[in-house]
């Protein structure tokens, strides 16, 4: 993608009927090939696709020699040979043509009557996704956006695709070299190896099954920076190396937290994290309590306004089974020193997806003491 603004959506087609006078029917020994489908390949601009995939059934026959291609920019021209091939598909590079069909041409030069036109329209791309928001990461951009280009067109979509550029902070404007950071197919994204303190502006597309893409969402502009909030952690089932995580790990055994041994993040199925991210059949999401000596409880019942509502851990048994993650909620979790003191943490979840969550988290040095500070961390 060359530029930020995109043109308004061009439409390919001009007409659909294809008029059965415009195929001349060659003399041959060979059925007409089956089922001629395609494939747009997205580029980034959905003016200017960067291919076309054709694909029909194929044959097994000695009497085979090649398959020819024909196409047309218009139904006002004729269908001229775009192309041979001996494989059962064809690669067509740039715009695209209208319309395309194929004929199967046997070892004495007959052609095959013509296969089903495929007509290329542009129109039957998705809907571009409606908004688009972002949560700063340590190193990393939390993307989520409308899921509407999925519920309007369920059957029809394949996928998201996620761009991004530089940014000028001070002119407020994204650059003009695009890149792709990646697909999915759910409506949020976690772009990652970025550099702290470096603004990045990202777009979003949606890809029919087709291959068309829409127009882009509105863009977005963030700027990764290290902190204790913000900590994405992946479901283990999805993602495992980065589903579980531990307050504190004393690695110089002097029983000091010191600011590399907060706030790690590690594979959930190791045994030495103080709880691991789970989702179950239904797509819910919990916190699973791993290390021994660890529980988690609310911190109240629903929704707190932030990290810093949560001050004092509750002197009461904390559970070491799983509790499900909720979007605003606080948890506190009680965790062994390894000294015969309990140590105390909190975390509030401020997002809740398909595939990952996003909490900030806080964690008390003092042993045994249940006041819980934020802040200690590096």
């Amino acid at each position: 993608m060359r530029a930020h603004r995109l043109a308004p959506l061009a439409v390919f087609l001009t007409a659909v009927a294809c008029s059965s006078t415009d195929v001349v029917v060659p003399v041959g020994v060979l059925p007409p090939p089956t089922n001629l489908s395609y494939e747009i390949e997205a580029s980034g601009n959905p003016n200017a696709p960067s291919g076309l995939l054709l694909r029909w059934d194929d044959v097994s026959s000695p009497n085979l020699s090649v398959w020819q291609v024909y196409s047309r920019g218009s139904t006002t021209e004729s269908y001229r040979l775009r192309g041979s091939t001996t494989s059962s598909t064809f690669h067509d590079n740039g715009v695209p043509h209208l319309q395309y069909y194929v004929t199967a041409e046997d070892v004495n030069g007959g052609e095959s009557a013509p296969s089903n036109v495929v007509t290329i329209d542009q129109r039957l791309a998705l809907q571009s996704p409606s908004s688009l928001t972002s949560t700063t990461l340590n190193e990393a951009v939390a993307l989520t956006w409308a899921d509407n280009a999925y519920t309007t067109a369920t059957t029809r979509f394949r996928a998201y695709r996620v761009y991004s550029t530089s940014y000028d902070l001070d002119q407020n404007l994204c650059g003009t070299n695009w890149f792709l950071e990646g697909t999915t197919v759910a409506p949020e994204f976690v772009a990652g190896a970025l550099t702290n303190g470096v603004p990045r502006c990202f777009g979003v597309s949606a890809i029919s099954v087709e291959g068309y893409e829409s127009l882009w969402s509105p863009l977005r502009n963030d700027t990764p920076r290290p902190d204790s909030r913000n900590v994405v952690l992946y479901a283990r089932q999805v993602q495992d190396a980065t589903s579980g995580f531990r307050f504190w790990r004393d690695l110089n055994g002097d029983g000091l937290a010191q600011p590399g041994e907060l706030g790690l993040v590690g594979s959930g199925s190791a045994t030495d994290i103080d709880f691991s991210v789970e989702r179950d059949a239904t797509g819910a999401m919990f916190l699973r309590p791993v290390r021994s000596g660890t529980g988690i409880e609310p911190y109240a019942n629903g929704p707190v306004a932030d990290l810093t509502s949560i001050d004092i851990a509750p002197n009461i048994s904390y559970s070491s089974a799983p509790i499900q993650a909720l979007p605003g909620w606080g948890y506190v979790v009680e965790m062994s020193g390894g000294d015969g003191f309990a140590r105390y943490g909190a975390v509030r979840v401020t997002h809740v997806g398909q595939s990952f969550l996003i909490l900030d988290w806080a964690f008390q040095t003092d042993p045994g003491n249940p006041e819980l500070v934020v802040g200690r961390s590096p």
